[in-house]
């Protein structure tokens, strides 16, 4: 954003656009909220009636950037049941367009295009503490995979044995999948490739899934996120289930 098109009543937005220029541009640190400022093309302490700290810049940015990443995957889940039917067990060959992961695929898919396309951004939200308890994300990417997997359960392609706590287990093979790409350790030979191996990771991740061994209770797992939410339906007198897994690394 060039200094000087900031218009009175959107400057909250405009420091956001200049905070997320910058991170691309310079990565998670490397900037400071007198230069967001700047760039926007006003004072500092104009700055600080919207955002007390640098750090609070950063997190709002990281829930504007989470609330966008949210959106992205339920479209492409929901694109991707445009084509889906019902019928399909979980190992459907490729390209079967009655398969009930397809929809599952797509956001990882999804999730892997996002963080490798604008690998800056996706590190700062990576980022212990980039959000807080009181943060507010209207359609958090763990809420979309928790629906995709609520459905998977739904449909019978998902042991219910097996349902709790699964949104860790799935994210965590995906999104080290993204970061050893971000980091340039492995490579792809093209998209379809990209495409292909992602589909590979979810597939596999279902199958184990559906044949691991009956337990007593697998390890809840903990985050921001999860914590919030849960607190947040307790005091709404709902029932809360066992901790699951966030889709971004929020526990600290």
């Amino acid at each position: 954003m060039a200094k000087g098109r900031y218009h009175h009543g959107d400057l909250r937005a405009a420091l956001l656009d200049a905070a997320e220029e910058l991170v691309r541009e310079r990565g998670a640190d490397g900037w400071s909220l007198r230069e967001a400022s700047a760039r926007v093309g006003v004072s500092p302490s104009a700055a600080y009636h919207h955002f007390a700290s640098r750090d609070t810049l950063v997190r709002a940015l990281s829930e504007r950037i989470l609330s966008h990443l949210g959106d992205l995957l339920a479209d492409a889940c929901e694109q991707a049941g445009e084509l889906s039917g019902a019928g399909a067990g979980p190992r459907a060959p490729v390209g079967e367009t009655a398969d009930p992961l397809r929809r599952l695929i797509a956001l990882g898919r999804g999730y892997l295009h996002w963080a490798v396309e604008d690998p800056a951004v996706a590190r700062l939200v990576f980022g212990a503490g980039a959000t807080g308890p009181d943060s507010r994300v209207s359609r958090h990417p763990h809420d979309v995979l928790t629906a995709e997997l609520d459905r998977l359960a739904d449909l019978g392609a998902l042991p219910a044995a097996s349902r709790p706590g699964a949104e860790f287990v799935v994210w965590a093979p995906i999104h080290g999948l993204a970061v050893l790409l971000i980091d340039g350790l492995i490579r792809v030979d093209d998209a379809r490739a990209f495409d292909l191996q992602a589909e590979r990771v979810i597939r596999a991740t279902l199958n184990g899934l559906c044949r691991e061994p009956a337990s007593e209770g697998w390890p809840a797992v903990h985050t921001t996120h999860t914590d919030r939410r849960r607190s947040h339906l307790g005091q709404e007198g709902e029932q809360v289930g066992p901790g699951a897994g966030d889709l971004l690394r929020q526990a600290e």
